[in-house]
């Protein structure tokens, strides 16, 4: 099954459901996608309500113990005691869903992984998302490198392009332990 979403040039947009040929076209794009999965037979979850000004939402996910699971005892203290305005989850393995302050997403993260680091001991080293990049081996100057060198730039590059200086993505480096 294959859901397609066009933002049209008026400001509306048009959903379509390929196996079912039902199309439709409103303002709301939220809309839009509960039509679509309702034809599609899928739950549709609305999103979260938008945050207070000053906070910002994110996950925080620990990777490095990531195959053994939620319930791994090295998590038991951040599962008992949380920063403020997390919950832990379980997606399969540890993760955080946060509603922190900050003046910035970044700043809100490089303080609740500070705040973990500090408390806890561990560094939540990723935000969850899926396959930025693919990973190809394992040679300090071969395609994994490249690819290090790669994610840097563009996240330098991202960062600067959405008004984030120098110092905003070195505060998030120095919480996760980057030396």
């Amino acid at each position: 099954m294959s859901l397609h979403f066009h933002r049209n040039p008026d400001g509306t947009t048009t959903g379509r459901n390929d196996d079912t040929g039902f199309t439709v076209t409103n303002a709301d794009a939220e809309e839009v996608k509960r039509l679509l999965y309702e034809d599609a037979g899928w739950e549709y979850t609305p999103p979260p309500p938008p945050v207070p000004p000053g906070f910002h939402r994110f996950s925080l996910v620990h990777e490095e113990f990531e195959a053994t699971g939620f319930g791994d005892e090295r998590y038991a203290g951040l599962r008992a005691r949380p920063p403020q305005g997390c919950a832990p989850v379980d997606w399969g393995f540890f993760a955080l869903e946060c509603e922190r302050p900050g003046k910035t997403l970044l700043d809100a993260v490089a303080g609740t992984v500070a705040e973990i680091r500090r408390e806890h001991g561990l560094v939540m080293n990723s935000l969850g998302v899926e396959k930025p990049q693919e990973w190809l081996g394992g040679d300090r100057d071969g395609p994994a490198a490249k690819i290090v060198a790669h994610l840097v730039l563009m996240a330098a590059h991202r960062a600067r392009a959405l008004g984030y200086g120098r110092k905003d993505v070195v505060r998030l480096l120095d919480a996760a332990g980057a030396e």
